[in-house]
């Protein structure tokens, strides 16, 4: 495994799939969404989920909203890369959007946890796994603590959490340090894209 922020060298013939995790408060939506900015044309999974839509939430944007039933059918069928079950909600990743951005020549880029990424890893080898990973554990003590509003038997769950997560850091391809939003979320295109003929 490499422990920089840069891609190996040569250029890939077929994108393939990014799988990114990382510990809860490191700053995965806010890095996405500025590669998204840097980059709209890689292709974010959507999963699908059995939970009911909250306020501002778009079916197909934010999420496939199904019925059990359906879900389990899509397990069955095999229509799902990975899936898990969260607080009586099941979550999946659809495998066929996936497949399809790829054989269209687009990157495509799925934020999931740790569990789920190995799930990936054995449905899909040759996916790449990215972890982000905060400056310091320090750092990210910092940001689970927050304003210290929580109760702290949540946020002691939390950090507990965090560092089984940090610690499977040997079972992915790369790591990205979230130091700066705009400078990891480069890192991460730079993986995610591969190197560019010629470089710009």
């Amino acid at each position: 495994m490499s422990s920089g922020t840069t891609a190996g060298s040569g250029v890939r013939a077929r994108p393939r799939l990014t799988v990114l995790s990382g510990p809860s408060g490191v700053g995965k939506s806010s890095v996405l969404a500025e590669l998204r900015a840097q980059q709209p044309d890689v292709y974010f999974s959507v999963s699908v989920t059995t939970r009911e839509p909250r306020p501002g939430e778009v079916d197909g944007v934010h999420y496939h909203f199904v019925d059990r039933r359906t879900f389990q059918r899509m397990v069955e069928d095999g229509a799902l890369l990975e899936h898990a079950e969260f607080a009586g909600n099941r979550y999946g990743t659809p495998a066929a959007p996936v497949e399809a951005a790829l054989a269209a020549g687009r990157p495509a880029l799925l934020e999931i946890e740790l569990q789920g990424a190995r799930q990936v890893r054995l449905a899909m080898p040759e996916a790449q796994l990215v972890m982000l990973a905060p400056p310091s554990w320090e750092d990210l003590v910092g940001r689970l603590t927050g304003r210290g509003t929580e109760d702290p038997a949540v946020v002691a769950a939390r950090l507990e959490i965090a560092r089984e997560e940090l610690a499977a850091e040997e079972e992915f391809d790369e790591v990205v340090v979230n130091a700066d939003v705009r400078s990891a979320a480069a890192d991460l295109l730079t993986l995610v894209v591969g190197p560019v003929p010629g470089g710009r």
